[in-house]
């Protein structure tokens, strides 16, 4: 997160990553400055930033912006936590009746054809089966451009500029 001794803490990392005990280091939710100003203040590009990525929120323009910069970008919450009803979207729902698929399979498909990664988080075996199974098919540029007006532009969380909301967080992060 964005907040704290971000310098401190990210040349710890980096000092985890040369000596070798890390392989790769990232970021979670840094925005588009945070982001940038930790890459030209730094010597180690994070590998990924962890954000809210999901049909409803999908942000294309910065995840543009981070692969310029070459940092992936990792789904936090890409199936939105169910939120919008996201399981029963009738658009996702047809777009899965098209392939014979689930609406989770969309929504992850739809994330590995944009490079997002998605770590998509079940205890059921059968979801965990569902999940791997979808390189199977792909989104047509169509469905993808249909998929696109599922986007609201925020998050279906908290607004991350909210200083109600950098006090809330960075009390969870000193408790942790």
């Amino acid at each position: 997160m964005p907040f704290g001794d971000v310098y401190g803490q990210w040349r710890a990392m980096e000092a985890l990553n040369r000596e070798g005990l890390a392989r790769s280091i990232g970021v979670a939710n840094f925005y588009p400055d945070r982001l940038l100003d930790l890459i030209v203040s730094n010597v180690t590009v994070p590998a990924v930033n962890q954000i809210e990525t999901h049909p409803f929120f999908q942000r294309a323009d910065y995840q543009a912006l981070m692969s310029e910069h070459g940092v992936r970008t990792q789904s936090w919450g890409g199936f939105a936590e169910g939120r919008n009803g996201l399981f029963t979207n009738p658009l996702l729902t047809e777009i899965g009746k098209e392939h014979g698929k689930s609406v989770a399979q969309v929504v992850l498909r739809w994330l590995t054809q944009r490079e997002v990664i998605a770590i998509p988080k079940s205890v059921s075996a059968e979801r965990m089966a569902e999940n791997i199974d979808v390189y199977d098919f792909e989104l047509t540029d169509e469905q993808l451009a249909r998929i696109a007006t599922l986007d609201t532009g925020s998050s279906l969380f908290f607004d991350h500029h909210d200083p109600e909301t950098v006090t809330w967080l960075a009390g969870r992060r000193l408790d942790a």
